[in-house]
């Protein structure tokens, strides 16, 4: 292997590629991993109800996720076969209750994430968070920061408040700033009569949630095209919140490339977007057709993705989480493929001669960089990735799997 290696590693320095900055630079980019994955979003308030909000998790594998316990023990395992610097992604609906004494979204408080602060404290992992404005009872009609009743309104408005305190507690606690990202499922199915009141009680909504100031926490907003139920119209679109995050400085637009219409790229939109923000919020997922959060696989426009946050020098920039459920398949099997294809994706673009390319871009050199780009593809990538992954303790190849099949024999086999 190591010889290949330096094969690998001569052909790219030819370029000017510097192999083992490359390497390096990934290794410390951490990805935050959805929490959600393990148990087809279901959270732990109430494991029966139905999941809500335009959102749906297909299929009915074994051995999903019950309690806090399971959710930790199967992210343990993936984490133990995914190189690199990793987060966690949680949503509020995954907050722990000791003792049962269960209280309502808008009355959260930080000791319900102590277990969380706990887990990650004990793995060197960092946390994002995400208030849960979907499968609850005053979400039922799929309206909560834009509903008309205020009664209501102000419920979510308090939710969001108190998850915004929450990240600000998990920061201090693990030194390290928290990602609290805002996505709701407002919106209708026909054709309303009135597209411009629903947004501009959100704008107002979203000013109370945001007032306070709170250090650690980066805020975010996350736009839709539609969901089920919602296909004529979706409050939070993303004319919407460009506009909110533009006018309301430490406020950042999440890009989720499951959100969009089949034919625009979130790929083009990053670098629209580092011209004028000094953060860009991720959720990186596979749409279907349309926003079916399939695993992420190493395909164009993940790439695409991960050459526009390298290219442009903003890898620190650029804040990379994962989004997809898919209950078809082995969970944790599933998180550990969308998390080292988004690293593989990062590789790759860190391999390629971006300065060069540049300049052949700028000198109008199109067929030299066509010819140059295309060559690339088939460029001993793959050694470079082998190289990465034993020198961060984990299997290289498909051999992986294995682990994953054992733990299904010993572990998640036997759920009931």
């Amino acid at each position: 292997m190591s010889n290949r290696y330096e094969q690998a590693k001569e052909r790219y320095s030819k370029l000017g590629v510097d192999v083992d900055a490359a390497i390096k630079v990934l290794s410390q980019k951490p990805i935050s991993i959805h929490c959600w994955q393990g148990d087809d979003v279901t959270g732990f308030e109430n494991p029966d109800a139905a999941l809500t909000g335009g959102i749906q998790a297909t299929g009915n594998y074994p051995g999903k996720a019950r309690t806090p316990k399971e959710l930790m023990d199967d992210f343990d395992k993936a984490l133990s076969l995914i190189p690199g610097k990793k987060r966690i992604n949680l949503h509020a609906s995954y907050a722990i209750f000791e003792d049962g004494q269960k209280v309502d979204r808008d009355k959260l408080e930080p000791r319900h994430f102590s277990g969380w602060v706990e887990y990650a404290k004990s793995r060197g992992i960092g946390i994002d968070f995400n208030p849960t404005f979907f499968s609850h009872p005053l979400a039922a009609d799929g309206l909560t920061l834009s509903h008309p009743d205020e009664k209501i309104r102000t419920f979510w408005i308090n939710h969001g408040i108190a998850c915004r305190r929450i990240a600000a507690a998990i920061a201090r606690e693990l030194g390290s700033p928290v990602l609290n990202n805002v996505w709701i499922p407002d919106g209708y199915k026909d054709i309303p009569a009135d597209r411009l009141s629903p947004r501009l009680r959100l704008k107002d909504s979203l000013d109370k949630i945001f007032s306070e100031k709170l250090n650690g926490v980066i805020d975010s907003v996350e736009s839709k095209v539609f969901g089920i139920g919602v296909e004529s119209y979706t409050v939070g679109s993303n004319e919407f919140y460009i506009s909110y995050a533009a006018n309301h400085p430490g406020v950042y637009n999440l890009l989720d490339n499951g959100h969009y219409h089949p034919t625009e790229t979130v790929s083009d939109k990053i670098p629209s977007l580092l011209a004028f923000f000094d953060k860009l919020p991720l959720h990186v997922t596979r749409p279907v057709r349309w926003d079916s959060d399939h695993v992420v696989l190493f395909e164009d426009e993940l790439k695409e993705i991960a050459m526009e946050i390298v290219r442009n020098n903003a890898m620190d920039k650029v804040l990379i989480g994962l989004d997809y459920f898919d209950a078809s398949i082995n969970r944790v099997a599933a998180w550990v493929v969308g998390t080292r294809n988004m690293q593989k994706a990062l590789l790759f673009a860190l391999l390629h001669p971006h300065k060069k390319l540049k300049s052949l871009q700028d000198e109008g050199r199109f067929t030299q960089l066509m010819v140059l780009k295309e060559e690339l593809k088939t460029y001993p990538f793959g050694d470079i990735w082998e190289y990465y992954c034993k020198s961060q303790n984990v299997p290289a190849d498909e051999s992986w799997y294995e682990e994953i099949e054992k733990y299904e024999t010993d572990v998640l086999s036997k759920r009931q």
